[in-house]
């Protein structure tokens, strides 16, 4: 099937034209007729397949061009870096159209925002929370807005949205077409859908949580920090040594240190993003590394789901995530518009819980193959505070397996407490 089949106008066929697309991915083969037709919508595609033209072409399509006053379309996502991300797809698909869009999210004073919305628009991407800031403001007025679209919908429930997404409920018109769109949909969610959809269809190009399988994926066992700080500067300076690459992990704290860690191997290559951050500093570290000024970014799982470089070649999981959805939504920044790529995940001994929870969401056939440790790289010795570090997260993950499990530290306890015991009783 063409695009041209999708009975999109010839505006948006020449912006198609313009952007190297030849082909609609699936998502946007079932999803563009159904959202023309005005029907609600549940769509669930992997990531990095195209979820986000499968509903901007046929929104903006359905606008009929720009109109003064307040905006017809509402586009929510759950952070800032996703929202430029969208609002530059809006402008790169409308860019044959008079069609104006805004971006409406926190970090930065809403004068200017409050501004660009009296000037009007027809499209606003947005965060929920600043979308009700500004309504409740006055200057986001919405009795005109006829499609909603919740873009990454499972994180947007479950990042504590949903009273400011009820609250929106209250105030957005009745009569409105409504889109969920994301590459994971959890069932514990879905029951959350009903309150924003009405008889929608639902779209599951692949079965939800799949990882995309132009994805090479592996995993291997590594001891300690030190030893994963070897591997990962052995495969950016040397398996990987052209490639962009995105280094995953699971604190503002690991990020820093890790960063500063590859600086002493690979430097002014390296930059960090996450929500410490300011946001005009998340907004430079995102621009160098999609432009290529630097090679390697390193993120946390709040960031994940904004970056949207198909140059991205490496993906590395430093820590493996918690939840199987995140591990989904990091490995898909690589391998995304029909692109290969190659994700790999170092697995220490307090990271076998959480991976055990990803393996056994994962599909047979698509789950990360074990890989030997290199011999061309150094395996360092675990200290002794790391090890009694990791012993100690283990000792918890067992104990919230178990409520009955004892710990290994519980002797040790006992026998102190018996020599406080003692010197007491003297």
């Amino acid at each position: 099937m063409s695009f041209e089949d999708l009975k999109l106008k010839r505006q948006f066929l020449r912006a198609v034209e313009d952007l190297g697309y030849t082909v609609p991915t699936p998502i946007q083969v079932q999803a563009i007729p159904r959202i023309l037709a005005g029907q609600d919508l549940i769509g669930v595609a992997q990531t990095g397949t195209g979820k986000t033209a499968a509903y901007v072409l046929p929104l903006l399509q359905k606008a009929k061009g720009r109109q003064d006053g307040a905006p017809r379309i509402a586009i929510l996502v759950p952070t800032k870096e996703l929202a430029f991300q969208v609002h530059a797809a809006v402008m790169s698909f409308a860019a044959h159209t008079d069609l104006r869009a805004l971006t409406l999210v926190g970090g930065v004073g809403p004068k200017t925002q409050i501004a660009s919305l009296a000037e009007g628009t027809d499209i606003v991407v947005a965060t929920p929370g600043r979308f009700m800031e500004l309504y409740l403001k006055g200057a986001l007025v919405l009795n005109k807005l006829h499609s909603l679209v919740l873009d990454e919908a499972d994180r947007m429930m479950d990042m504590g949205f949903m009273p400011q997404l009820r609250d929106m409920l209250e105030v957005l018109p009745r009569k409105r077409q409504n889109l969920l769109f994301s590459a994971t949909f959890p069932q514990r969610v879905e029951s959350l859908a009903d309150e924003f959809l009405l008889w929608p269809s639902r779209i599951e190009v692949a079965p939800e949580g799949t990882p995309v399988a132009s994805v090479d994926q592996f995993m291997v066992k590594v001891p300690n920090i030190q030893t994963k700080l070897n591997l990962l500067s052995f495969w950016l300076c040397g398996k990987h040594v052209d490639s962009r690459a995105l280094v995953f992990v699971r604190t503002k704290d690991d990020a820093r240190k890790i960063r500063q860690a590859l600086e002493k191997v690979l430097p002014g290559q390296v930059a960090e993003i996450h929500s410490n951050k300011a946001q005009h500093t998340r907004l430079a570290a995102m621009s160098q590394f999609r432009q290529g000024d630097v090679r390697v970014l390193v993120s946390t799982d709040v960031s994940s789901r904004g970056i949207d470089v198909p140059e991205t070649e490496v993906v590395v999981n430093f820590t493996v995530p918690r939840m199987s959805d995140d591990y989904v939504h990091r490995i898909g920044r690589t391998g995304r518009a029909d692109r290969s790529g190659v994700a790999y995940t170092m697995v220490d001994p307090t990271d076998e819980v959480a991976l055990g929870r990803i393996l056994e969401r994962l599909p047979k056939g698509n789950r990360p193959e074990s890989m030997s440790f290199p011999d061309q790289v150094e395996e360092a010795a675990t200290p002794p505070w790391e090890a009694k570090t990791m012993a100690r997260t283990i000792d918890f993950q067992r104990k919230k397996a178990d409520p009955t499990y004892q710990g290994a530290f519980h002797e040790k306890k006992r026998k102190g407490e018996g020599n406080k015991r003692s010197k007491r009783r003297r």
